[in-house]
């Protein structure tokens, strides 16, 4: 389980792009899964796009749709998961932009988007990497799928990416197994396999996950030197506000398969308007806290197949006023200026102080 801890600076974020310089965009993803107990709604109208160059988090606690959100951007959703709806985009440096909800399954297209100009990090390095090849033979696999080299030229861009990842005596390493190696190592490997065909998004399912806090630093580290070096634009998954705070420099806070808040990190952390948003933060360990109790989100995430009329966080909310937040569907993001927006119907009232708890 990832350590969460604020840090006491918030980094300044890079420079916003270009308008419309948008490397991917998704619009209204729906993602149902039809099991036993009934429709499950895992993502619920998502929408937001990355910007080209720039990381951006999605962040919330577990089952709320985030990594499922990942693996539609790839087309991995498999029965008796189904995306229903919506437009996932992708739009290349050079050429026209692909719907990749559009394209066919097995298609050459949807192949070489896959590893190719879209890579992912898998949350498990030992279930993401095959125990009986080496490191070598599987990095030198993405590597032959999507560029014409030679096996020779594979091995020495392999080599060439295991160094830049920062695993030491790369020449021998390429030869192991991932049980010859540690947790951290066998992360840098899925790492160097993830951007060795240089993908112009990269997507990061909770990396650090079951790695001690060291870890956890060195390979957060990496990851953003990397992202600065090689330009890709990057979407990590996470449930560590703390880590969004470091690495990012847009977030999505998502809840029961909805965004609920987005924005750039600095507003987001400085004045959360959600109050799911405004709970996970207060929920944060800080080394000016003395010997009170951390404060939690009380109550639990509801059933799927069971959500509660009106806002989905109502139930667990402090400012939720009957007649008002637990009626009808639920709340729309409302804009609340500069790219901020967030989903609750008295976010207004949040804005300007005049609500109580």
């Amino acid at each position: 389980m990832e350590c969460a801890t604020l840090p006491t600076r918030i980094p300044p974020t890079r420079a916003m792009p270009e308008e419309n310089d948008k490397v991917l965009e998704i619009e209204d993803l729906r993602v149902y899964f039809y099991t036993d107990e009934g429709e499950v709604r895992a993502v619920d109208g998502v929408s937001f796009a990355m910007e080209r160059g720039r990381i951006m988090a999605v962040v919330g606690e577990s089952g709320c749709g985030k990594s499922v959100t990942a693996y539609s951007i790839l087309r991995l959703i498999q029965p008796p998961g189904e995306i229903k709806g919506g437009r996932i985009v992708f739009h290349p440096k050079d050429g026209e932009a692909i719907n990749i909800t559009g394209l066919k399954e097995n298609s050459e297209e949807l192949f070489n988007l896959r590893g190719g100009n879209i890579s992912m990090i898998f949350q498990e390095p030992m279930t993401a990497l095959s125990p009986v090849h080496t490191v070598g033979n599987q990095i030198c696999e993405a590597i032959l799928l999507h560029q014409e080299v030679t096996k020779e030229e594979a091995r020495q861009k392999a080599i060439q990416m295991l160094t830049k990842v920062g695993i030491p005596g790369a020449k021998q390493r390429i030869d192991q197994y991932p049980f010859e190696m540690s947790g951290g190592m066998r992360q840098r490997v899925v790492i160097a396999m993830a951007l060795v065909c240089e993908p112009e998004v990269l997507i990061a399912d909770e990396p650090t996950t079951a790695l001690d806090v060291t870890i956890q630093a060195q390979i957060m580290g990496l990851m953003k030197g990397l992202q600065n070096d090689m330009g890709t634009s990057t979407l990590l998954i996470t449930h560590d506000l703390g880590v969004v705070a470091q690495m990012a420099d847009d977030v999505a806070v998502m809840y029961m398969g909805r965004i609920v808040e987005q924005g750039q990190v600095r507003t987001i952390m400085k004045a959360p308007r959600h109050p799911y948003t405004m709970a996970l933060l207060k929920s944060l360990p800080s080394l000016a806290m003395d010997k009170e109790r951390l404060p939690s989100i009380k109550g639990s995430v509801p059933s799927l197949t069971q959500l509660p009329p009106g806002c989905p966080f109502h139930p667990r909310c402090p400012y939720a006023e009957p007649g008002k937040c637990d009626v009808g569907s639920p709340p729309p993001q409302e804009s609340i200026g500069d790219g901020h927006t967030a989903a609750c119907v008295r976010v207004h009232e949040i804005e300007t102080g005049g609500i109580n708890a």
